[in-house]
């Protein structure tokens, strides 16, 4: 809108301000608040016409300068109020944002001497007191507008924008480094810095910005260097929050202070000015070498006033001063802010590429800072930190190398010192060291912000870990250092004891690797960078890594030290990063990656050679040979000082005592568990390399993954499964019980190897029982193999326990996981309702009563026994000879069996020769014999079955009468099984033979239960705490066989009330749970056989009947409840 136009122009809205503002000019204590008024008035106006990009044009401005003017002109300065000061400031301010393109150099000098006395104190010189902050931050704001450089699009539409905004930001520039201004410009400069010191945030954020635009933009660059340690000095203090309660600066403060410090190193210190002034030269070419490294001045050349001149002395001096200064901002890579982060990498990154040649000893500590912010938390951070190092180093400046060689060697000296650090627990260094390491590698791959890498990092790290890079030198220091101990707890998602892959066809197959634990680093974040350290170097160096990975492999393979498996650990680090695999992520989440033949055949090298040296002993070659073969570097390369030492120092009394030989750590123990547990991390990372093309290597790699899950370590036994979860995914298989099932004999042979005569293990047999439970109930496919292979070997070792048990442990499980197919086990007939419950109507139970007077001499039909389809119903051999009679024996004979499946006639065959095994010496032998047998019960069918048990029922019945109780414990098991399944076969033999036995079993578990520590404690407690007791299974097996028994045959009156009174204490609450189910089951079954006996016993056990029952009272049980649930069934 045009300013003479419209409803109320522009310059009416001035007037009627600036004219009483004109009358007011001469301050007095009447005339101050309407001066007030007046000239907020005016600022509100200012901010409405820029706010609404309305410009002013130059007349309008003078208009409105001169009442402002005349307030100053009329009143001593130091006499105006601070109020109306700043606020006359403030529109100055306002005014000088348009006015700086047609302001007049007088005009500009006048304004910049004012705010510059008005905020060093000079109008009020004497007086006593300073300025208020908001006064201060008004000067200051105006100063800004005036030295702020503008941009073509802010200038006024009617002037030319090309070069403009240049040509007057040249001439303030040019008045400003004049000699007249010179001391002006110097003074401003020290009262910015006193006042960017102030605990006034906005007076300290706006002197940062004032001074970024002085010393950036108007200060000679003779008289930089002058001025630069004054700037430095304060910048540091402010920066690092020196003067802050709060510890840390705010991050908008120290990423200006920074700014500050950027612009003055730059111009002070910086190449190309140095390179002018011959304080430096460059050799970017031979003829450099020859050139006058002087320029055409001399040095007896007089220096202007306030300059200094640039030499190389100054230089030396004053670049190690910057150093000292820089490296005291190393506490804010941590700082907590993005924005500091933000501000310390541009500062780090410019400065880096401005001073290539001027402060060499300084680039370490630049390119430090920009590699630990390369790994902030803070994604702008860390971006901006990587786009920084990749333009310095694809710079095409002659800075460019030097930059490189020194990443180079701050990888180098980091991974020289992470011995001393581990040895001094000083996690965050080792973590920031690692994580220095990282950051070099990181820049040799490809980035969202860089489509390609620096490929001299690449080279430069594949010479590291190659044969030249000495890596027997720092290899060997490292080693020692890189501790690992029993780790204090292994978090699986199930135990690996239980076969967790198939025991839930559900649970997830992806099984991470048990986190190891570092004896010298405490901190998970510290772990995690070395781990990712090891990871990037050999990701960086490909191919080449190989060397150094080979290396700690021939190290491990050695001996079973904390060396060994420390080289063990970086091996396996390493080979991850070359091929592209983690062992902490599922195999799923692999990215691909082309690997090369080498690295393949490496792979395919190195697992061959784990399983071939799978059952070598764990004979340290150390030990034989201490201290022998380890290489010592010099003294001046050996920089492992500290060493950190927890523990109590032994201090002896008796002078001259001969100190004792320090015993062996503890952790020294499990090196060699860690060292299998590594072993199979380093297989899953080949598997991961080879992936389709690993499962020809299965023949020698899986029986160590096998052995390792049967390991009495949890760790190791965790480690396998984890092995086998990863190979199981990278070799292309659903799940493991595939891959075994695919590659069975190769797992078949592998132990039939190992229980030769010339290799005997008894480990082999417990790898076959865990490879027979994994595979699950496919294996009967293989188990017919499996099965011979067992009775071959019992025919051979039948007089080595071990060996023998072992191979019936095998068995035991193949019936195992045959009978826990729900498809294998015989769906029998109900035996016949023995148990017809009584009516609840007594008129119904009277008419029943008298139904059984009537006929209670009649004789009882005879009922054919329940039997499956594959029991005979004839005498053997008579079907055949009627039907060769009828039809002149033409017709095929047929005995009346079923034909058994596959799974069936495997069991029989491993039921029938294993009966032999009931009256071994060993006891857990005879124990196991009694466990399949009773897996075997409901799989096979009565044909094949009760011939069996018929034959080693004498047997069976020695074992209840056997010394070790889980031996008895495992008979009842079977004797249970059989009552359930085939219960018109047992029930005469339970009531004749076993019960007899049982009751005596009931009376020795009561003595034992008196005097067993496990025992159940209180009133009439019974039984144990536990449930894995043998006791426990005892008494659990012989309810249960009770229970089968009574709900198939009726038992004599005095057998009943006998069991109805000895098993009134499993009814107690103070029993096991499981107990007082299995006796209320018990119980249940009593009461619909006689329902009178059993409330009888109960309601006289309770108290609740008079008379001769009073014997049966047992104050001590509290089995109310049980009683009330079993009256009610």
């Amino acid at each position: 809108m045009d300013e003479a136009t419209g409803p109320q122009s522009t310059f009416q809205r001035l007037k009627s301000v600036c004219v009483p503002l004109l009358g007011s000019s001469l301050l007095t204590p009447a005339s101050i608040p309407v001066a007030l008024r007046l000239l907020s008035q005016l600022g509100d106006i200012l901010r409405q016409l820029q706010s609404s990009a309305q410009p002013l044009t130059t007349p309008t401005i003078t208009y409105v300068f001169f009442p402002l003017s005349t307030i100053l002109r009329r009143n001593d300065l130091a006499n105006i109020p601070d109020q109306v000061l700043e606020k006359v400031l403030d529109a100055l301010s306002l005014l000088c944002d348009t006015w700086w393109w047609d302001m007049d150099i007088a005009a500009w000098e006048q304004v910049f001497m004012l705010c510059s006395a008005i905020l060093g104190g000079i109008d009020r010189k004497g007086k006593g007191k300073d300025r208020d902050e908001e006064t201060k931050v008004a000067a200051t704001s105006c100063l800004w507008a005036l030295l702020r450089e503008r941009t073509p699009s802010e200038g006024p539409s009617e002037q030319p924008a090309e070069g403009h905004a240049h040509t007057i930001m040249q001439a303030y520039r040019n008045h400003a480094q004049s000699a007249k201004f010179l001391p002006v410009l110097g003074q401003t400069l020290n009262s910015l810095l006193l006042a960017a010191e102030s605990p006034h945030l906005p007076l300290q954020r706006a002197s940062l910005e004032v001074l970024s635009a002085i010393i950036g933009q108007y200060l000679p660059d003779g008289f930089v260097p002058s001025v630069l340690p004054g700037v430095i000095s304060s910048m540091s203090k402010i920066a690092l929050g020196t003067k802050t309660s709060k510890g840390w600066a705010n991050g908008d403060i120290v990423a200006d202070a920074l700014l500050v410090m950027q612009y003055a190193i730059v111009r002070a210190v910086g190449d190309d000015v140095c390179l002018r002034e011959g304080a430096v030269r460059s050799l970017d070419n031979l003829d450099d070498l020859v050139a006058n490294p002087h320029i055409s001045a001399t040095d007896h050349t007089p220096t202007a006033p306030y300059m200094t001149r640039r030499t190389e002395s100054w230089l030396r001096g004053t670049a190690s001063q910057l150093h000292i200064a820089m490296n005291a901002m190393s506490p804010l890579v941590k700082h907590p802010t993005p924005a500091a982060l933000v501000g310390l990498a541009d500062f780090s990154a410019k400065v880096l590429a401005a001073t290539t040649l001027t402060m060499p000893q300084s680039r370490p500590l630049l390119l430090s800072f920009l590699l630990s912010l390369k790994v902030s938390p803070f994604e702008r951070v860390a971006v901006l930190s990587d786009v920084s190092l990749r333009q310095v180093l694809k710079s095409h400046n002659s800075g460019r190398h030097h930059i490189l060689q020194t990443l180079l060697q701050i990888s180098r000296d980091n991974l020289a010192a992470l011995p001393r650090l581990l040895l001094s627990h000083a996690d965050s260094k080792v973590e920031h060291a690692a994580q220095i390491l990282t950051s070099v590698c990181s820049l040799a791959t490809p980035s969202t912000n860089s489509p390609s890498g620096i490929t001299a990092i690449s080279a430069g790290v594949g010479k590291l870990l190659g044969p030249h890079g000495h890596v027997e030198k720092w290899g060997w220091s490292l080693l020692s250092t890189l501790e690992f101990v029993n780790p204090p707890i292994v978090v699986t998602p199930t135990s690996a004891a239980q076969l967790l892959l198939e025991s839930d066809p559900s649970a997830p197959h992806d099984v991470a690797f048990p986190e190891l634990t570092m004896r010298h680093v405490n901190s998970r974040a510290a772990y995690e960078a070395l781990e990712q350290m090891f990871r990037a170097l050999g990701a960086t160096a490909g191919d080449e890594c190989l060397f150094a990975v080979e290396w700690f492999v021939d190290i491990a393979m050695s001996g079973r030290s904390a060396r060994a498996v420390a080289a063990l650990w970086c091996a396996c680090r390493m080979l991850e990063g070359a091929g592209h695999v983690s062992t902490a992520a599922p195999a799923s989440s692999t990215l691909a990656a082309n690997r090369t033949r080498r690295l393949e055949k490496f792979a395919r090298d190195l697992a061959r050679r784990i399983g071939e040296t799978w059952d070598d002993e764990d004979v340290d070659m150390e030990d034989q040979f201490p201290e022998v073969s380890i290489p010592r570097s010099d003294v001046h390369e050996d920089n492992v000082l500290v060493e950190h030492v927890t523990g109590l120092a032994t201090i002896r009394a008796v002078p001259g005592e001969t100190p004792s030989k320090p015993s062996k750590p503890a952790h020294a123990a499990i090196q060699p568990m860690l060292h299998r547990s590594l072993r199979l991390q380093l297989l899953s990372i080949t598997a991961g390399i080879l992936e389709s093309r690993f499962p020809p290597l299965l023949l020698h790699t899986l029986y160590p993954v096998l052995h390792g899950i049967i390991s009495d370590s949890p760790f190791e036994s965790a480690s396998a499964m984890a092995a086998l979860s990863a190979i199981t995914n990278h070799a292309s298989y659903a799940t493991p019980a595939n891959l075994l099932l695919s590659n069975f004999d190769y797992s078949l042979d592998a132990v039939s190897r190992r229980l030769s005569r010339r290799w005997l293990d008894v480990d082999a047999t417990k790898v076959l029982a865990v490879l027979v439970r994994l595979v699950g109930r496919d294996v009967v496919q293989k188990a017919g193999d499996v099965v011979e292979e067992c009775f071959d070997r019992l025919d051979e070792y039948h007089g080595y326990e071990v060996i023998v048990d072992g191979l019936i442990e095998v068995l035991q499980e193949v019936v195992r996981v045959i009978e826990e197919d729900e498809a294998n086990r015989l769906v029998r007939d109900a035996p016949p309702g023995q148990d017809i419950p009584y009516s609840e109507d007594p008129a119904l139970r009277v008419n029943d009563f008298a139904e059984w007077f009537n006929h209670r001499h009649d004789k009882e039909q005879e009922t054919k026994p329940s039997r499956d389809s594959s029991y005979p119903r004839e005498a053997w051999g008579k079907p055949e000879e009627n039907a060769g009679a009828e039809d002149g024996g033409e017709t095929p004979q047929d005995d009346g069996r079923a034909a058994e499946s596959p799974s069936q006639a495997l069991t029989h065959q491993i039921v029938s020769r294993s009966l032999y095994f009931l009256t071994h010496a060993a006891p857990q032998i005879r124990a196991r014999i009694l466990l399949m047998l009773a897996n075997a019960v409901p799989v096979l069918p009565e044909s094949a079955l009760l011939p069996s048990v018929h034959q080693a029922w004498p047997f069976i019945l020695n074992r209840l009468a056997d010394a070790e109780t889980f031996v008895v414990s495992a008979a009842a098991m079977l004797i249970s099984a059989l009552a359930t399944h085939v219960g018109d076969f047992m029930y005469r033999r339970i009531w004749d033979d076993v019960w007899p036995r049982f009751r005596e079993h009931l009376r020795r578990l009561e003595q034992a239960d008196a005097s067993s520590a496990l025992s159940r404690r209180g009133s009439g407690a019974v039984g144990t705490e536990s449930a894995y007791t043998h006791s426990h299974r005892l008494y659990r097996a012989i309810i249960q066989t009770l229970t089968a028994a009574a709900r198939g045959v009726q038992a004599q009156d005095a057998t009943n009330w006998e069991i109805l009174v000895l098993f009134r204490r499993f009814l107690h609450n103070q029993v096991h749970d499981e107990l007082q189910a299995c006796a209320r089951e018990l119980y249940g079954a009593l009461n619909k056989q006689n329902e009178d006996a059993v409330w009888l016993v109960m309601s006289a056990t309770m108290g609740k009947v008079e008379g001769p029952m009073t014997f049966l009272r047992e104050p001590r049980w509290d089995i109310e409840e049980n009683v009330r649930l079993i009256l009610q069934m």
